[in-house]
């Protein structure tokens, strides 16, 4: 049975991160956000790789440090508290660009890449999305043809996180589009091929210091050694690493909540009206109680989802609920704190605007919360 209680080493991790985060990402967050400045929160990735977070869950034979799932939704909570944008592009290379390297690559390729990854050195990223195939990922438009000892990717990929930054990029494309979903293939694509074009960064309502780029791959040229698992594999790759993710977006979701519920509950306690603290008028109480109990449930929906990956249990339902749960949860409580301040609130004097701002894109990225209600009624309804 899953055990609440955090073990020494779990919680030796977790005061690491938090005393990282207090010193190094939280004296910036605003700044960064108003500044849209990715390259700062590159520069702490790798500022993160040297305490070894970024292979924090993976094996340490290939580089990584040797922990768990636990530990890293612990630590992807604690980062999320300050700034979500950096704990984006965490979650993206450690749940959606290493895993899938590590879990279906070949041993050549783990030792090429996983290793690199897992120690800081490689920045990893995931091109599923595409302008016309969102949920929908069996109507991928992109191609992937097998031309001698290269496939030759075309096509046009969308909202890539950490795309022009990353130097590894676990790409999908159709290698046989008569086959639909079973026509999906994944591949290992560097930095710097040519063929590979950003051409656009989105310019977002939150996470804004990290990048989402738009991708034009034109006459790609992909070495087949660097083809992931066999041909036809990518559905599968694509959404057995979803399943896993959403683990890392639920610790999003509940990390933005904490960091939130944190602020307004001392706002609420130093604000003074009518000659007494607001913390004390029932309705400000009230909301502050309600916070607080949703941030434990959407807590434990997370930290048992990653347990039971941790197990090798089946866990992509405890994953989508934990996703749906933790950030519906992240939306209600940064809403809350909003109205806890007021009007200064929506200044941008207090980080709750821009928590509030981060806690929508978690409703919508890697599944959005209404194809969680599929995956959760398909498994209750079976």
């Amino acid at each position: 049975m899953f055990d609440l209680r955090s073990s020494e080493d779990q919680e030796q991790i977790r005061q690491m991160v938090k005393e990282f985060v207090e010193k190094e990402v939280a004296p910036g967050a605003s700044a960064r956000d108003d500044a849209e400045d990715i390259a700062a929160v590159h520069e702490l990735l790798k500022k993160m790789g040297k305490l070894g977070l970024m292979g924090l869950p993976y094996p340490q034979e290939y580089g990584g440090a040797g922990s768990d799932q636990v530990t890293y939704v612990l630590a992807g909570m604690e980062i999320n508290k300050v700034d979500a944008s950096l704990g984006c592009a965490y979650s993206v290379h450690i749940s959606l660009a290493s895993w899938p390297i590590f879990h279906y690559g070949n041993e050549e390729q783990r030792r090429k890449y996983s290793t690199k990854m897992f120690n800081g050195e490689f920045l990893g990223a995931f091109g599923l999305t595409e302008p016309c195939a969102g949920s929908d990922s069996g109507a991928s438009q992109c191609t992937a043809v097998l031309d001698g000892d290269h496939y030759v990717l075309n096509g046009t990929k969308c909202f890539c996180t950490n795309g022009e930054i990353a130097d590894v990029i676990v790409m999908f494309a159709m290698t046989d589009k008569s086959k639909g979903t079973k026509g999906i293939s994944a591949f290992i694509v560097e930095k710097g091929t040519p063929g590979l074009n950003f051409i656009k960064r989105e310019r977002k309502m939150g996470i804004r210091s990290t990048v989402q780029n738009v991708i034009e791959m034109q006459n790609l040229r992909v070495p087949k050694e660097n083809l992931l698992g066999k041909e036809g594999d990518g559905f599968k790759i694509a959404m057995t690493t979803l399943d896993g993710g959403r683990i890392g977006i639920a610790a999003q979701g509940v990390g933005i909540a904490i960091g939130a519920y944190e602020y307004a509950r001392q706002y609420a306690k130093e604000r003074i009206q009518f000659g007494k603290s607001i913390a004390t008028q029932q309705v400000i109480a009230f909301k502050l109680a309600d916070m607080f109990t949703k941030i434990e449930a959407a807590k434990m929906l997370a930290l048992q989802a990653a347990w039971k990956k941790d197990q090798h249990m089946p866990f992509g339902t405890d994953a989508a609920m934990a996703k749906l749960f933790a950030t519906d949860t992240a939306m209600e409580v940064t809403t809350e704190a909003v109205q806890v301040l007021g009007g200064t609130g929506f200044t941008r004097e207090h980080p709750v605007e821009r928590m509030m701002r981060d806690a929508k894109i978690t409703q919508i990225y890697e599944g959005t919360n209404e194809i969680q209600k599929l995956v959760i009624s398909g498994t209750i309804l079976r």
